[in-house]
């Protein structure tokens, strides 16, 4: 699946594209406001054409309607940004939605699309592009919630936990080819996601992180050359690596961080 070319295609910023889905607001938008103003050329994917599009018009970029639960939207997307500007060098694979405190099947497929399927599926989209230019990097929005219980929205944990081991099985398969990705997971962060949540939030004395902490972070996870790491974000802390347990006496091929 994974070839291992790794030729140097190494791009300037104004220079490179980057693709962001669920991108018309919250950390979406604040990380495309912060790849336009380093002169990177974005598209924004999302299921809200509105937003979506006055904020592509507002940064100089396109809008792609996309649901990214569908293999073919993150397809056309990605077509769509290559067609536009000529290549693909980022892909934030933000887009999102919480899950709930009931264990609701249905509840859990549209979770499940849209947190899992729609990064699986950006990967494997973008994936032909970025080793046709030989490399490129995949941030992937995950959560606090994929390193700790959420016992209030099981539904939730149990998709951002997939997505870490995602990014960390990942990480070393795509390497050799130039490719990193990478998770951001941070702790709880005031956008329209948790809006219904605000109350127990501040109930709890739980402070919320601005979306431009997030925007930073994803800034440092840009400009490292880690891959395969799950970046741990909370309110008032720089970004730094989760370091997992390591299980005794693994095999050293096996032991990735």
């Amino acid at each position: 699946m994974f070839d291992t070319d790794s030729t140097d295609h190494s791009t300037a910023e104004t220079d490179r594209v980057a693709l962001v889905t669920g991108g018309s607001s919250g950390i979406g938008a604040a990380v495309a406001r912060r790849l336009s103003g380093s002169g990177t050329k974005v598209v924004v994917a999302d299921v809200d054409e509105d937003r979506g599009s006055a904020l592509a018009e507002r940064i100089g970029g396109a809008f792609h309607r996309t649901d990214v639960s569908v293999l073919a939207d993150n397809e056309a997307a990605v077509a769509a940004a290559v067609r536009r500007f000529g290549r693909l060098d980022v892909v934030h694979l933000n887009a999102g939605v919480c899950g709930g405190a009931e264990l609701d099947p249905e509840q859990y497929r549209r979770t499940m699309g849209v947190n899992l399927d729609g990064v699986f599926y950006g990967v494997c989209a973008a994936l032909p592009e970025l080793r046709r230019q030989g490399g490129g990097k995949f941030v992937v929005t995950a959560s606090i919630g994929g390193l700790i219980g959420m016992p209030y929205d099981p539904i939730y944990s149990i998709s951002k936990h997939a997505l870490i081991g995602l990014v960390r099985s990942l990480g070393p398969a795509l390497a050799p080819a130039g490719i990193s990705i990478n998770a951001l997971c941070p702790n709880f962060v005031d956008t329209p996601l948790i809006a219904d949540d605000r109350p127990f939030l501040d109930e709890a004395g739980i402070e919320l992180m601005d979306v431009e902490h997030v925007a930073d972070a994803f800034e440092t996870v840009m400009s490292t050359e880690e891959t395969g790491r799950a970046w741990l974000l909370q309110a008032g802390r720089k970004p730094e690596p989760y370091e997992f347990a390591r299980i005794p006496e693994l095999p050293e091929a096996l032991d990735f961080p």
